[in-house]
């Protein structure tokens, strides 16, 4: 099929070169050339593992290009998705303006045939039916220009003759394996008042529903939930609030855990063998950042009080989330009793592993208080330590190597649990310390082999 993507960030950028990997033609449309230039070159302007290898072979097979050309890109797709950023507003709301933006634009641009509009951003609840309206908006605008400019014949029957639908379909990709959970889904939601929308969609993901680029191709096919557009943004909200609350009542309980003498780790395993529960997000530690689920918990509470309703165990999600961001800081005072003049190391800054996404990190928050404390911050990561990232940040020396951030430091966080944090050489930084102390943020590291050479150990509940 022919598939044009609007927007090349982590969920548009993945879309695309993973459709084109299945063996659709797709064009992937950004206003940005710089960021063009470098997809043309077939190199990922994000950090996602497996997403460059995915685009270098889409590109040798002739299956995907890009392009600032927007027009180009309505021509070609008969599927065309909207997956531009919709961050949060200061009141909690999304901000739409880039999809209205991109809806205007595939307004002014159709023309004679069968379009399907995807919102594959994260839209408030009821933006389907607004977008619908904002593509035709662009189309009555444009057929106003073109009566202007005395354009009649083939050019206005062209463009007054179109057809399209709009068709939500969320998505629920994880930073860091997105491309996995592309080809893996637990589900795919597709939402729309059309049924013929709906056998395109069908269409363009049979080879991910029937497993053909699936790790695992013996599974039975992928569960396609199809509802109305209300129904299907909801889904998407829901799913990333209820996994937002689920991390913030584990780490209520650390913080329990910690005051009674229980262990938070225990305590999880216990209820999570419970098939009600489930073992998944029931990591205690300093707290959910990113770019969704702050936004979207955000933007459900907004959208309950938009129509009289009081999201009150949302509402205390966000705030055991906003508390449970300081507790390395308490910790911190815990251990060291004044933190002005001290030097305090951060092992990680992404707001979680093999992703570069700094959006709502924790780290930024620990950063900016302990300034305020007046400690010296220094801080490792992975990723960051080895691009540019670095230069946005204040208040923060970047170190080369997990040595330098050691050295002459008075305590260690670890801050993002990447998997070779678990391997360094601790021995050796903790002859580097001033004194060995971690502050283990996310209860990841070997409590026993860290106490064996010398470290003071301070987890999260245990």
């Amino acid at each position: 099929m022919r598939v044009c993507v609007i927007g090349t960030g982590y969920v548009g950028l993945v879309t695309g070169a993973c459709l084109a990997h299945t063996g659709h033609e797709v064009i992937c449309v950004d206003n940005n050339e710089e960021k063009v230039k470098t997809m043309k070159a077939g190199r990922s302007p994000i950090y996602e593992p497996g997403l460059s290898e995915i685009m270098t072979g889409a590109i040798q097979n002739g299956k995907i290009e890009f392009t600032t050309d927007l027009e180009a890109g309505v021509s070609h797709g008969d599927v065309l998705f909207i997956a531009v950023g919709t961050p949060p507003l200061p009141t909690g709301e999304s901000d739409t303006r880039y999809v209205e933006a991109v809806a205007r634009g595939i307004g002014a641009h159709l023309k004679q045939g069968y379009k399907v509009i995807v919102n594959k951003s994260t839209v408030p609840i009821g933006s389907g039916d607004w977008v619908r309206s904002i593509v035709l908006d662009g189309i009555a605008e444009r057929e106003k220009s073109l009566v202007g400019a005395g354009k009649t014949g083939e050019d206005l029957v062209e463009h007054i003759e179109v057809e399209f639908d709009v068709v939500s379909n969320p998505e629920f990709l994880r930073e860091g394996s997105a491309v996995y959970d592309t080809f893996n889904p637990d589900r795919i939601v597709l939402g729309s008042n059309s049924d013929r929308a709906l056998t395109m969609m069908q269409e363009l993901y049979a080879p991910i529903v029937n497993r053909e680029v699936a790790e695992n191709k013996e599974l039975p096919p992928v569960p396609v939930v199809m509802t109305d557009l209300c129904s299907a943004e909801m889904i998407k909200y829901a799913a990333n609030s209820f996994l937002a609350t689920k991390i913030s009542f584990i780490n209520e309980v650390a913080n329990i855990c910690d005051r009674v003498g229980a262990d938070v780790t225990q305590v999880a395993k216990g209820i999570g063998l419970d098939s009600r529960i489930g073992n998944k997000f029931l990591n205690a530690g300093i707290g959910w950042g990113g770019s969704c689920f702050p936004k979207d918990v955000s933007a459900l509470v907004h959208t309950a009080d938009d129509y009289g309703y009081d999201a009150q165990l949302l509402k205390s999600a966000v705030e055991v989330n906003q508390r449970q961001r300081l507790m390395a800081l308490e910790k911190l005072q815990q251990e060291l009793k004044i933190l002005k003049g001290k030097t305090i190391g951060l092992l990680g800054l992404t707001f979680k592993p093999d992703t570069d996404d700094m959006r709502d990190a924790p780290s930024l928050v620990l950063i900016e208080n302990l300034n305020r404390l007046g400690a010296k911050v220094k801080a490792y990561d992975p990723i960051v330590s080895q691009t540019g990232l670095r230069s946005g940040l204040s208040g923060v020396y970047v170190e080369t190597d997990p040595e330098r951030l050691a050295d002459s430091c008075d305590a260690l966080v670890l801050v993002t649990d990447w998997q070779q944090f678990a391997d360094l050489d601790y021995a050796k930084m903790a002859k580097l310390m001033n004194s060995p102390i971690m502050v283990d943020g996310r209860n990841f590291l070997d409590r026993t082999a860290l106490e064996a050479i010398g470290f003071r150990y301070v987890g999260i509940g245990h």
